[in-house]
């Protein structure tokens, strides 16, 4: 009966210790990109680079953004453990205001949701904001 218990024992042991999963996991550079001010129609598209610090491939199953002026790409296979990836936003710059975006990123690693921001400030040069038309207007008359 000792034996029996004996052996069941080690076995659980030597269970668990193989048991042990292995995980992905993902690394930004950055969880934000600020484009600061640019001008309407300038090239919208940033890079969000990670390296897969775990000992498992990752996988990114899904990438989404906040609003449908925010088009994410992520990449087509697994990420293997060591290597880096890159997650491509483009950003509609058409759009004249400040913006703040957020791209939720899911994924097979150890924290399976991370959330990026993006914001900035688009400008159109062309036009003149009603500052600049009051401010003319007042150095006319003098």
């Amino acid at each position: 009966m000792k034996n029996l218990i004996t052996i069941l024992f080690v076995g659980l042991i030597g269970f668990s210790v193989n048991a042990q999963e292995k995980v992905a996991k993902i690394e930004f550079k950055t969880e934000v990109i600020d484009y600061g001010t640019i001008e309407k129609g300038a090239d919208g598209v940033r890079v969000f680079e990670f390296t897969n610090t775990g000992n498992a491939p990752l996988i990114i199953t899904k990438v989404k953004s906040s609003c449908g002026c925010t088009i994410p790409s992520k990449p087509k296979g697994p990420i293997l453990p060591g290597k880096t990836g890159e997650i491509k936003v483009k950003y509609d710059t058409n759009r004249v205001n400040p913006f703040r975006k957020t791209i939720t990123v899911s994924s097979n690693a150890d924290t399976p949701t991370v959330a990026l921001k993006i914001k900035g400030l688009v400008v159109d040069s062309s036009k003149n904001s009603v500052l600049d038309k009051k401010n003319k207007s007042v150095l006319e008359k003098n």
